[in-house]
C-alpha cells in the first residue's frame, strides 16, 4: 500500500484490492464523483449541459460570479453603468460565489468515505471531519465568500472617504481574501501533496494551480485597496482593480475546468 500525505491529511492512497487489482484513490477525484450531488443522472449528461449534477452547478455559479468580479473593476464598465450599478454587480458576484461555495461544501460533507457506496440517507448540511483536507478547504472558502457578501453589500452605501470605510468595507474584504488564500493553498496541497510541488498535468492540477493564482491576486487587491488614513484614499486604485480582474479571470478559467472534471466518471482507477 502506498500513501501520499500532506501534514496530518491523507490525499492519495494506492492499495491492493482483495481480487488482486491495484486501486488508486485520491481525495479530490473521489469527492468530485462520489458525492450525492455528483451522482444524480451523471451518466446521462455531458460536459457543457448537466443541470442534474451538483458539480455542474458549482462550475456554472463560479463562472457567473467570476465574470462579475472580472467586469466590475474595469474603468470602462464603471463609466458605462455608473458606481451604483457597478457596486451591485460586485454584490451579485459575491452571492454567486457563496451559492457555489455552499454547493461545494455540501458536495464535500456528502461524499462517500471510501470506494464502496454508502447507504443513502438524508442530505447532510454539516459534518465534523477535521481530519479531511477538503473539509477545511471548502469550509474556509465558504466563510471567505460570506466576508465578500459583507464587504460588497456595505460598499453600496459606504463611501471610500467615510471614517468607517476600513472597518465596514476593507476589513471584511481582507478577511475574505485571507480565507481564499488558505482555501486555495489547501486545495493545491490536496492535489500536489505539498505547496512547493508542481501540479500534475491533469485537469485537477490545472484547476488548483490557476485558483491559487487567483487567490494571490485577490490578496494583492485587498492590500492595494487599503485606505491610507493620511490621505483618505486607497493605496493604489489601479493595482486594486487590475488585481481583482486578474484574480477573477483566474477563477473563471478554474471554474470552466470544473466542467470537464465533473463529467469524468471514474472515482478510482485500477490496474
Amino acid at each position: 500500500m502506498g500513501r501520499r500525505s500532506a501534514g496530518p491529511f491523507t490525499t492519495a492512497v494506492t492499495y491492493t484490492h482483495p481480487d488482486g487489482r491495484t486501486v488508486q484513490w485520491s481525495s479530490r477525484s473521489h469527492r468530485k464523483h462520489a458525492s450525492r450531488l455528483s451522482r444524480v443522472r451523471a451518466a446521462r449528461e455531458g460536459v457543457v449541459w448537466a443541470p442534474h449534477r451538483g458539480s455542474w452547478w458549482i462550475a456554472v455559479l463560479f463562472v457567473a460570479g467570476s465574470t462579475c468580479f472580472l467586469v466590475a473593476p474595469l474603468p470602462a464598465f464603471l463609466q458605462a453603468v455608473g458606481p451604483r450599478a457597478d457596486g451591485a454587480v460586485f454584490f451579485v458576484g459575491s452571492l454567486l460565489f457563496t451559492s457555489a461555495a455552499t454547493l461545494q461544501w455540501l458536495e464535500t460533507v456528502n461524499a462517500d468515505r471510501g470506494p464502496g457506496p454508502r447507504p443513502r440517507g438524508p442530505l447532510r448540511a454539516f459534518a465534523w471531519e477535521p481530519r479531511r483536507i477538503d473539509w477545511w478547504s471548502s469550509g474556509v472558502q465558504l466563510v471567505g465568500t460570506l466576508f465578500f457578501n459583507v464587504t460588497t453589500f456595505r460598499a453600496l452605501s459606504t463611501a471610500v472617504d467615510s471614517p468607517s470605510y476600513d472597518r465596514l468595507v476593507w476589513r471584511p474584504d481582507a478577511l475574505g481574501s485571507i480565507c481564499f488564500l488558505v482555501a486555495g493553498y489547501l486545495a493545491y496541497v490536496e492535489v500536489t501533496g505539498g505547496l512547493l510541488r508542481r501540479p500534475p498535468r491533469t485537469v485537477e492540477g490545472g484547476i488548483v494551480a490557476v485558483n491559487l493564482l487567483g487567490c494571490l491576486a485577490f490578496g494583492l487587491s485587498a492590500l492595494a485597496a487599503y485606505v491610507v488614513p493620511a490621505t483618505g484614499t486607497e493605496a493604489n486604485v489601479a493595482v486594486a482593480n487590475a488585481a481583482t480582474s486578474a484574480g477573477a479571470l483566474a477563477f473563471l478559467v478554474g471554474a470552466l475546468l470544473l466542467l470537464p472534471e465533473g463529467a469524468r466518471a471514474p472515482v478510482a482507477t485500477a490496474g
